[in-house]
């Protein structure tokens, strides 16, 4: 907290501060939206914001949703083959987006979600792969998360994993950019502090893509993560690479036990 009084004292800061020590919380029960001592970024939420996510006629992600259904049966590339072609019906991938995460042998190294779309793409049909948060790539990724919705989070980091899940975990704890701050003095030293207008959550990634206010439309993980190295004036990698899918081995295994909520809106 000093750290963070003198960086905005020098005009370094994030034009942020974090509203008293702590900011109490009348006792409730989240149900599905919390496990233990996680708590799902819907808890953190202002009720307007709950209630788009819980109305898909609201929710504006499901533009995007419906652009990817369209997608999923829509023929591509040299091979002349559609989503559909080798996975049926979408509902196919019911249970897939609880686990991504995770190891690709063939890589050597983990693959996100998206990462597996792009791959499908360009090796099974031959076509070019989706620019990183395209709505094509948000869209076809929200799909298939869609389809695991209410399902817990079950990522693992078992064998081959590991040391990648580790390099997260560093990823996440080391402190970086001029306000020398990590993930870790946010989400989870802060949650629930106010910071400025907005409470601060755990930063669970179970909800991504998701349809962020801010923004004003859809948004991937990594497209949150650059947000977050920027806001500590620290270089962001690219979407994609391989520092954030390993962050984002670690984060998805946090919050395992969490309901695939994708896709969420968040403020």
């Amino acid at each position: 907290m000093r750290r963070l009084s003198i960086a905005l004292a020098c005009g370094t800061g994030l034009s942020l501060a974090f509203a008293g020590v702590a900011v109490t919380e009348d006792a409730k029960d989240w149900g599905k939206y919390q496990v233990g001592d996680k708590r799902s970024g819907y808890t953190y939420a202002q009720p307007e914001t709950q209630a788009i996510q819980e109305d898909d006629f609201e929710n504006p992600a499901f533009l995007l949703v419906d652009l990817a259904a369209n997608l999923w049966e829509t023929e591509d590339g040299e091979a002349g083959k559609a989503c559909s072609s080798c996975h049926d019906d979408v509902e196919s991938m019911k249970g897939v987006g609880t686990r991504y995460p995770v190891y690709f042998e063939p890589w050597a190294k983990i693959m996100n979600l998206e990462q597996r779309i792009n791959h499908c793409r360009t090796e099974n049909m031959k076509a070019s792969p989706w620019k990183y948060d395209s709505n094509e790539l948000l869209g076809m990724t929200a799909l298939v998360k869609l389809q695991s919705r209410g399902m817990p989070m079950e990522v693992s980091i078992d064998g081959p994993a590991a040391p990648f899940y580790e390099k997260g975990k560093a990823f996440y704890e080391e402190r970086r950019g001029q306000l020398d701050m990590a993930c870790i003095h946010c989400h989870q030293d802060n949650a629930g502090n106010m910071l400025r207008a907005n409470r601060l959550s755990q930063g669970q990634p179970n909800g991504f893509p998701t349809y962020r206010l801010k923004w004003q439309k859809v948004g991937s993980l990594h497209r949150r993560l650059r947000g977050c190295n920027r806001q500590v004036r620290a270089k962001p990698f690219k979407a994609g690479s391989e520092e954030y899918v390993n962050l984002e081995l670690f984060l998805s295994h946090r919050a395992n036990g969490l309901p695939v909520e994708t896709p969420s809106v968040r403020n």
